[in-house]
């Protein structure tokens, strides 16, 4: 009772009407914009902007766009720049732990009561839009608003880095007039949507670029990078490119990360240490650093080479390549596409190749599964297709048609399937859990707290 109390108090302050009374409304509303699916465009974002006195014009952003690692090269350059003494904004998604992370401060995110304002400051514009055109916003597109709003008039920050939701050049995020524009890699994703060919994703990926904001890529495919150098030339962006204006030596992977050395034009920085694993985490730890030593030149933020260090070492982003247990070893990891499953399959290689390796994979239905499949056959022991309660999930039937292993099973129930085979792990075997970070946002707590309860048996 105290915390609605609390809540209408804020609203009142803001000057905002209640339609919602609490968390749960509010949550349960943004959920069912779902229905409306994804309809890329910016006429609806910029109504609203409009109405609300355009609040993205009020922050200082980067914006990130890629294919995967937007959420690691977020979480990297987040790191680096709190390591400084700022307050950092993010937008992310989708969640792995719980909802309102997608919009948080400091890696902390917003609270219920801050959710519930934000909730009822877009609902009435949600329904006006309704009533147009443009028809209503997309449940993105909402928590896009209201992120902006957040930023702008509740909770003042240093800088917000926001992550692109799909795409780039019609994403609600691409409003945004950036400090600086950063674009991880191109992949083969969400092909109905973007395109079929990396030049086609790329031109997609690169409508974040904005004339004279300087931009930072890891994109090394030829064709897709020259789509991102024509881009940046018409648009006056600086560009900076992985293996041209810096370039990573000394690679060594470690148990519980990665070391590495980076090279940004005329400087080094050598031996530098992440938690997160996997060889392309170094890529998008690199791509953060020059972002943070490019805010640092043009006198932007203060950050030193040790605070570059610092906040390297301490970047944690959930469901990447995260081991929960180690004995029994039990590993969770959002590859969710065919770049991301060849890149978590490498790692598994490379570092469990004489592991017994049990893996459990579930899936949305528009993904290049037969690809992605035919890669995790081939590393796993043993495979295990599971379904998940979400509109766009395949069935574990329909995985277990396209695999080729021998050894292949379909489950309905994961829960109870999960819980009986960490109990059977032994020494020499490996649980592993992977596919649509959706997915992995309903697996991960779960585990958690299974595992909790296990070791308190043990």
């Amino acid at each position: 009772m105290r915390r609605i109390q609390s809540w209408i108090r804020l609203a009142f302050i803001k000057g905002v009407s209640v339609m919602f009374t609490t968390y749960k409304e509010a949550l349960e509303w943004i959920h069912a914009r779902l229905r409306l699916g994804i309809k890329p465009g910016l006429q609806r974002m910029e109504w609203m902007m409009n109405k609300l006195g355009n609040p993205e014009t009020k922050i200082k952003a980067v914006h990130v766009g890629g294919t995967n690692g937007k959420g690691s090269t977020l979480t990297f350059l987040r790191s680096i720049l709190e390591a400084g003494g700022y307050t950092v904004g993010t937008f992310t998604s989708p969640y792995i732990e719980q909802f309102n992370e997608r919009i948080s401060v400091n890696g902390k995110p917003i609270n219920d009561e801050e959710l519930l304002l934000l909730a009822n400051v877009i609902r009435p514009l949600a329904d006006e839009l309704e009533k147009t055109t443009l028809e209503g916003p997309t449940e993105f597109e909402v928590i896009t608003a209201m992120s902006f709003y957040y930023f702008a008039n509740v909770k003042k920050v240093d800088v917000v880095i926001y992550e692109v939701g799909l795409g780039g050049r019609y994403d609600s995020t691409n409003i945004l007039d950036p400090i600086a524009t950063i674009i991880t890699n191109i992949g083969l994703d969400h092909t109905n949507i973007l395109g079929h060919t990396y030049q086609e994703i790329a031109f997609e990926k690169a409508g974040i670029i904005k004339k004279g904001i300087p931009t930072f890529t890891a994109v090394k495919q030829p064709e897709a990078l020259k789509v991102i150098e024509d881009q940046s030339e018409i648009k006056g962006s600086q560009l900076d490119r992985i293996n041209q204006e810096f370039s990573i030596s000394a690679h060594q992977s470690r148990e519980k990360g990665e070391v590495f050395s980076l090279k940004i034009k005329n400087q080094s920085l050598a031996q530098l240490e992440i938690c997160m694993i996997g060889q392309h985490q170094t890529e998008n730890a690199t791509l953060a650093v020059c972002v943070a030593q490019y805010l640092q030149q043009q006198g932007l933020f203060s950050i030193t080479e040790q605070e570059i260090r610092n906040g390297l070492k301490k970047a944690y982003w959930p469901g990447r390549f995260e081991i929960l247990s180690g004995n029994p070893l039990v590993i969770i990891d959002g590859a969710h596409n065919e770049e991301g499953i060849t890149a978590f399959v490498h790692e598994l290689q490379s570092r469990y190749e004489h592991r017994y390796i049990h893996m459990v994979f579930a899936a949305l239905k528009d993904k290049k599964l037969e690809q992605m499949i035919a890669k995790l056959d081939k590393t796993a022991n043993q495979i295990t297709f599971v379904s998940f309660d979400f509109p766009r999930a395949a069935k574990a039937q329909e995985l277990l048609k396209i695999s080729q292993s021998q050894n292949k099973w379909a489950v309905e129930d994961w829960k109870s399937y999960l819980a009986e085979e960490i109990q059977n792990i032994d020494t020499n075997s490996m649980l592993v859990i992977t596919g649509s970070l959706y997915f992995i946002a309903e697996v991960k707590p779960y585990l958690c707290k299974y595992l909790k309860n296990l070791s308190k048996t043990m």
